[in-house]
């Protein structure tokens, strides 16, 4: 029997995966990705780069994808918490433009799995968060993209209420919305 359990959304291809957590008085220890039980559970995918990024309440990182080369990413949060979000960009898809979004965090150890062909971002929820993925392929500054945070075709629903202020890097700052970057993936 896997160590996982997979969830999927509405959005096909999106999946939330939560990890068997074995605790103790000493603590817990748990497995985050098993090829085999994620073979099994259809995501046949090989990770080639991990990343991990450090950020304060407020900090939105996002949406993010890459035009060429496009990356599936495995994420999930080793400290604090934030609001996860994957828009999908596949044209062939009856969910293009669409959302999910979860709350991942440290206590919760949930991930989210997102495929190639969609859009990337999170925001910060509490006074920091350690943000940690892999991906199916490797970073490529030149095909890198992305869609403002705030699209209003995509409506979003970010959970506001506690966050005095959102932080954007200049780049995030200057991504278009979804219908004037005119781009999907095939």
């Amino acid at each position: 029997m896997g160590q996982f359990k997979f969830g999927e959304t509405f959005i096909e291809g999106v999946y939330v995966i939560e990890p068997k957590v074995f605790g103790d008085n000493r603590g817990y220890f748990m497995e985050t990705y098993n090829y085999e039980d994620f073979e099994n559970a259809g995501l046949d995918m090989r990770f080639v780069q991990d990343n991990h990024s450090m950020s304060r309440k407020g900090v939105l990182r996002g949406l993010h994808f890459q035009k060429e080369c496009p990356q599936g990413k495995l994420v999930r949060i080793t400290k604090g918490e934030v609001f996860d979000v994957a828009v999908d960009l596949r044209k062939s898809s009856s969910t293009y433009g669409k959302w999910f979004g979860i709350v991942l965090s440290e206590e919760n150890k949930k991930q989210l799995y997102i495929p190639k062909g969609f859009a990337h971002g999170f925001l910060v929820l509490s006074e920091t968060a350690e943000f940690i993925y892999k991906c199916t392929d490797f970073y490529y500054p030149e095909y890198e993209c992305g869609i403002t945070w705030n699209d209003e075709q995509i409506s979003i629903e970010w959970p506001l209420d506690n966050i005095q202020e959102i932080i954007l890097s200049d780049k995030d700052k200057g991504w278009k919305s979804l219908k004037q970057l005119n781009f999907c993936f095939e």
